[in-house]
């Protein structure tokens, strides 16, 4: 049976009905025309949020995949920078054979001319030396032994981590050592003694005793209330609480007679403060202030048989437990290595290898070992091309040094273009792909979303005038009112 017609005033369904409509079709104008502005069928997770997870994966691998195209990059030219030098120093490795051949023709040469040939010779091996030793990427030598310096922790209970560059206190460590350590001034906490001794049995009895009055105080800028009926054991809970913000924490001790609370820094070093502003005298006996600071460690760190080098805490914003030195170097110390007495052995140091992460992913690295170019490590020294055994000795030496430069060039050409080379390579395609596929999940097809726009203008436009002609039906109750 069809409900019978009704004209009603009040309440107008028709026109409920069309305005609930006509505001989904907003809404979702709305949404299309954010789309078609941005070009992206994802602005947030609301969209589609399974669409959403898939995509941020993806664009997390594209941004390291981007970046691991920029390390390849920088390590390619790290490497061509060495080899630029090493180019430089095989000619000079000719040139000095060359002079060993020349002064060979000892029949021909009279002292001074073999004393000019030595006099080339030496500023030859000088000039080596001087490339070996200046050679530099950045501020990282590069063929003077230093490079690829990589510090190991093999104290992990006193040390919880070691970061060594090429050098420490201005001395290059170019073999490699142990690294020990000797605390000389351990790190402490901030901390301040309460002096507000509250008479107590014991220390469960102060902790459930009442305050007694409302009381305030602040510590390093958090405020805390306290009531009247609160007791001390509440008190220093609400501290706790609050630690994350404040870096203090708080402890109820008891001395056999009187409780009382004392303040401690969750940090060590200077850097590690409680400032107190006791406006009542809660943890004091009076109102007033307190400023406490931790203490910063200093150590001797000393690598192999280089000179022990002073290590700092506390600096640059660290805590008392992070040791810096003046070239940058540091040592982050445990609570048990900040503990310890006497030099202790802490990590070890290897030399030779430099890390590269050519990849967008952990553990996706490369070394390339350079080592020492230094004339000493091609063993070329005491040579004298002033005698014809000196002569035949020192052609040995540049023969053996040529091999050698040769064959260390080519390990650092193959690294270059079969490694970086060959990786960026691959990487530019892992992005291209990477980047097709975060496309066509986030990336808004225009043509389509369009045709949906335009359906979404006309469903909006038929809605208004729907809802027109809703708002129009309560008038026909006027015609019946007339008639009547």
């Amino acid at each position: 049976m069809e409900e019978a017609m009704s004209f009603r005033i009040n309440t107008n369904v028709n026109s409920i009905n069309s305005l609930r409509v006509l505001g989904m079709t907003n809404t979702e104008y709305a949404k299309a025309m954010t789309r078609l502005s941005t070009g992206l069928r994802i602005n947030n997770a609301g969209d589609d949020p399974s669409g959403l997870i898939f995509s941020e994966n993806f664009r997390a691998q594209i941004d390291g995949t981007s970046q691991a195209i920029r390390n390849n990059q920088d390590a390619l030219n790290y490497a061509k920078t060495a080899e630029g030098a090493l180019d430089e120093m095989s000619r000079l490795l000719r040139e000095g054979r060359t002079l060993a051949v020349g002064a060979g023709n000892t029949a021909t040469l009279n002292s001074e001319q073999k004393q000019a040939y030595q006099t080339q010779m030496n500023l030859l091996l000088q000039s080596i030396d001087r490339i070996a030793t200046n050679t530099q990427f950045g501020n990282n030598k590069l063929l003077d032994g230093s490079a690829g310096v990589n510090a190991t922790v093999v104290n992990a209970s006193r040390l919880s981590s070691i970061s060594l560059g090429g050098k420490v206190g201005g001395q290059t460590i170019t073999a490699d050592a142990g690294v020990t350590i000797n605390v000389t001034t351990a790190a402490t906490k901030a901390s301040h003694a309460g002096t507000n001794a509250v008479a107590a049995a014991s220390l469960a009895a102060y902790n459930a005793a009442a305050v007694g009055a409302a009381e305030s105080f602040s510590i390093n800028g958090v405020n805390f209330q306290v009531g009247a009926a609160d007791t001390w054991g509440q008190v220093v809970q609400r501290i706790n609480e609050s630690s994350a913000q404040t870096g203090v924490v708080a402890q109820a001790v008891h001395d056999g007679t009187n409780g009382s609370i004392t303040l401690r820094s969750t940090g060590y070093g200077a850097n590690a403060k409680i400032n107190l502003v006791d406006a009542t005298g809660v943890i004091n006996s009076a109102a007033g202030t307190v400023a406490a600071t931790g203490t910063n460690a200093v150590a001797t760190v000393t690598v192999g048989a280089l000179n022990g080098v002073t290590f700092t805490g506390g600096q640059m914003g660290n805590d008392g437990l992070t040791l810096t030195d003046s070239n940058g170097n540091r040592v982050v110390l445990s609570e048990a290595g900040n503990a310890a007495s006497g030099a202790w052995s802490a990590a070890q140091v290897q030399v030779g290898n430099a890390w590269f992460q050519v990849g967008a992913n952990a553990g996706q690295t490369e070394t390339l070992s350079l080592g020492s170019f230094l004339s000493s490590s091609l063993g070329l020294t005491s040579v004298d091309i002033t005698s014809a055994n000196g002569v035949t000795d020192a052609l040995n030496k540049f023969d053996s040094a040529i091999s050698e430069m040769n064959r260390r060039r080519g390990d650092i050409g193959s690294f270059m273009r079969n490694t970086l080379e060959s990786n960026i390579r691959s990487l530019g395609i892992a992005k291209e792909n990477l980047s097709a596929t975060e496309s066509s999940v986030r990336d808004l097809d225009v043509a389509e979303e369009m045709t949906h726009f335009t359906k979404l203008q006309i469903l909006q436009q038929s809605g208004m005038s729907m809802l027109a002609q809703a708002n129009q039906g309560p008038q026909a109750v006027l015609s019946l009112l007339r008639g009547g």
